[in-house]
């Protein structure tokens, strides 16, 4: 008995499709053998069919649990996001092996969506399900935005760099939820990536609208040493970069404090204003109570 073969469209979304059978034994067994076969194949083929999934049917069933899933990943805290690899969302819902996904999903929610998703691009969904993942995403976003307007302006630094670390601790697990979308429609039909397309909005919706405002604060702080936490100044002026590298020119010695190589090579003849830019900052960082210490007793261990 032959297995019916997944048919895939210009689309990549799969529709099923029953081969002929031939019958070459004029055997009565055998002629049982080959109707009860295709019997069944026909059978299965009709519940494909019947299991067909309307728009109608993606608006008010499949979509509503995604979205949920959805907002539920871009609203809690990053420390309870769990990473999940592509090979482990691959084997668990492509293959469908049902232990080995209980292995791997991290609760039912995540198990449950990557199915979904899998059905909806199946099913001729493709676009329908890509169109709303970037509006929702986008909605969520705006949102973002507005808080961030509404931030003291002492507060903005920290509250971008939550909002950021947030937004990328979700999409680790948005973009395995949706990779077989991402394989199959995403990367073939548009030529583009699904975490580049987030991050994007990320850009255009968040840091875009904000980024006139962060800037001059960061290089207040930068003057400032320690007014903002070092770890969270590296996190945000990193994120920047990632998001828009043609940032730079905006700030490029805040930039050049964190990001490693955007200065050109520095030549022979520059190095006494590097040593003048280090007295400088030393010299900051002492007026700002920053002490270097007791120096005579420096080497006191090695002169003992």
């Amino acid at each position: 008995m032959e297995e019916m073969e997944g048919i895939e469209d210009d689309n990549h979304n799969c529709r099923a499709e029953a081969p002929a059978q031939v019958c070459v034994d004029s055997d009565s067994s055998s002629s049982d053998t080959c109707e009860s076969t295709s019997a069944l194949l026909l059978n299965s083929a009709s519940k494909i069919l019947l299991n067909a999934m309307t728009a109608e049917e993606y608006r008010t069933v499949y979509w509503p649990k995604l979205e949920r899933a959805i907002e539920h990943l871009l609203t809690q805290s990053p420390m309870d996001h769990i990473s999940i690899s592509y090979e482990q969302i691959y084997r668990s819902v492509l293959m469908n092996e049902s232990e080995h996904a209980a292995r791997v999903c991290f609760n039912t929610c995540f198990c449950s969506s990557s199915s979904h998703v899998y059905k909806c691009v199946c099913q001729q969904h493709s676009e329908l399900l890509y169109n709303d993942l970037m509006w929702k995403i986008t909605s969520h976003l705006e949102q973002v935005s507005s808080e961030l307007q509404a931030s003291p302006a002492e507060h903005l630094i920290e509250n971008f760099n939550l909002a950021l670390t947030q937004y990328t601790a979700a999409l680790h697990c948005i973009v395995p939820v949706f990779i077989y979308m991402n394989k199959f429609y995403i990367e073939t039909k548009l030529n583009r990536d699904l975490r580049d397309d987030l991050m994007k909005l990320f850009s255009d919706h968040v840091a875009e609208k904000h980024i006139s405002t962060l800037l001059p604060l960061l290089k207040k702080a930068h003057s400032m040493p320690f007014q903002v936490k070092p770890s969270t100044m590296a996190s945000v002026v990193k994120g920047l970069y990632a998001l828009r590298p043609d940032w730079v020119p905006l700030a490029p010695a805040l930039f050049s404090r964190f990001i490693p190589q955007i200065d050109p090579p520095a030549l022979e003849s520059q190095l006494p204003h590097y040593a003048d830019q280090d007295k400088k900052l030393q010299m900051e960082l002492f007026h700002n109570g920053f002490s270097r210490g007791d120096q005579s007793r420096k080497r006191a261990s090695e002169e003992s």
